[in-house]
């Protein structure tokens, strides 16, 4: 599973052909989370409090690219990397 993203040690990745709805993986420690790409809305696992305010914040601000990379990985494309949090 490519990772697009690390920060604050949290990783995100993207599956290739992954099933709908359009999301990504955030991990952090032991903990891991989907969250659907359009309304950032948690729909597997878990992540702490505050590890999910950054994921949430991240992904606000990369919405675009994260579709982009959606469309990439569905296509079997290569991926882009998105900038960190800072």
């Amino acid at each position: 599973m490519p990772e697009i993203s690390r920060f604050f040690g949290i990783i995100i990745r993207m599956y290739y052909n992954d099933h709908a709805p359009p999301h990504f993986h955030a991990a952090y420690q032991e903990f891991s989370a989907d969250f659907d790409i359009f309304t950032l809305e948690r729909i597997n696992g878990n992540l702490p409090q505050r590890a999910q305010q950054l994921v949430l914040e991240w992904a606000d601000l990369h919405r675009s690219e994260l579709k982009e990379d959606w469309e990439l990985a569905r296509s079997f494309c290569e991926l882009k990397k998105i900038e960190p949090l800072k």
